[in-house]
């Protein structure tokens, strides 16, 4: 029996009114047809500007998933969680636009961020996704060694600028960095960009940290090879490892092209290569920390064993552990109420704009395997405990 089935501590903020909501949706969410149509009419009415529809999501999907329009709304949420030891990382989930205006926009508020954050041990960790500083095409031409041309030469350095602008602003006011990872053709120069910034940033301690995608392979090799070239500079890594969450999309663009699939055969194999990840963490904190991003209970259960069996505080500052807001409460707040540093990814942004996200977030509950049904299980668990 998984020792993250405690639904009272879980679920201790939430009313039976906001429960069975959430029961509602994952239930919506659980059927794989309706999620596809549903996000599809979703994105269409909100980017027509259909009324009602904006009131609507902001209180289902919106209200399950994201902290608010705003930081300062989202802040409701992030001391609600402090109350209780989980902390925030404020992820502005603006997704599928390619302007450097929107570039420039996205790169000021994410510096905001974290001025914002300064001094409020509340947020630990300040996010953005690649994409969010560039267009996906000019990542995968760096990534693949193409000639650019001289406008995309000065294109791709005003990503790298935007990069060390997050990244020098978070070393001087010591907060750390994640950024995400995304497709597997555009990590690449993604990865070079994450490595150029740790040896810049990271030679006392750990500013900037680089996402690596266990579901893909060749990832634990490239960790093992990063980690002789931090040792050779001398700097610090920090990596979030996750499993994924673009595995349909890879597939099909790997049959599409014809080239070998990046992702791991089966899910089994993608749970063992994560696991090897843990290994290869736990191996190496003398130079290695790691935010394990995960909603797998078992992968959370390995690194809690782990750290006992090195002898290890359950807060131990090189090991943190997250979960998404809205989703897997009883692993959260489980590992907070026993002292180990824990937080919450909390989406924010104008609703409109958040879409993208949400729609997409609610394929992925469609397509890994148990997570909707356990969502699901412990609410329904939850709801009949009150009730009793």
């Amino acid at each position: 029996m998984s020792i993250f089935n405690d639904t009272k501590v879980a679920f201790a903020d939430k009313s039976d009114a906001q429960l069975r909501k959430a029961y509602w949706m994952f239930k919506m969410i659980e059927q794989p047809a309706l999620t596809s149509l549903g996000t599809s009419v979703l994105n269409f009415t909100v980017h027509n500007n259909f009324p009602f529809v904006k009131s609507i999501v902001k209180t289902t999907l919106f209200e399950q998933f994201c902290g608010g329009e705003t930081r300062e709304e989202s802040m409701k949420a992030v001391k609600q969680l402090f109350k209780r030891g989980v902390g925030s990382i404020f992820d502005y989930s603006i997704e599928g636009k390619e302007d450097e205006e929107t570039f420039d926009s996205v790169c000021q508020e994410i510096k905001d961020i974290i001025k914002f954050s300064v001094g409020n041990p509340a947020i630990p960790f300040i996010v953005f996704k690649p994409t969010a500083f560039g267009r996906i095409d000019l990542y995968e031409a760096v990534g693949n060694g193409s000639e650019l041309t001289s406008s995309q030469k000065e294109e791709w350095a005003r990503v790298v600028k935007r990069f060390d602008e997050v990244c020098k602003l978070c070393h001087e006011h010591s907060k750390k960095v994640m950024v995400d990872a995304e497709e597997t053709w555009m990590q690449d120069a993604a990865d070079h960009l994450c490595e150029e910034m740790m040896e810049k940033y990271n030679q006392e301690k750990p500013i900037v940290w680089n996402t690596i995608q266990m579901y893909r392979t060749g990832r634990l090799e490239y960790m093992q090879q990063h980690l002789q070239r931090a040792k050779e500079k001398n700097y610090f890594i920090g990596y979030k490892i996750v499993r994924g969450a673009y595995m349909e999309k890879e597939r099909a663009r790997a049959t599409e092209k014809g080239y070998a699939d990046p992702i791991q055969p089966t899910k089994e194999a993608s749970d063992k290569n994560y696991n090897a990840g843990i290994d290869f963490v736990m191996q190496n904190l003398d130079k290695v920390s790691a935010f394990f991003g995960t909603h797998n209970e078992v992968s959370s259960e390995l690194v809690m064993d782990k750290m006992k069996a090195a002898g290890l505080p359950n807060n131990h500052p090189n090991i943190y552990f997250g979960q998404l807001y809205g989703m897997s409460d009883n692993i959260t707040f489980y590992l907070s109420a026993k002292g180990y540093n824990a937080a919450k990814y909390l989406p924010y942004g104008p609703v409109k704009d958040v879409v993208p996200y949400l729609t997409r977030r609610a394929r992925e509950n469609t397509s890994v395997a148990g997570q909707t049904g356990r969502e699901l299980g412990l609410i329904k668990k939850e709801l009949d405990r009150r009730n009793k």
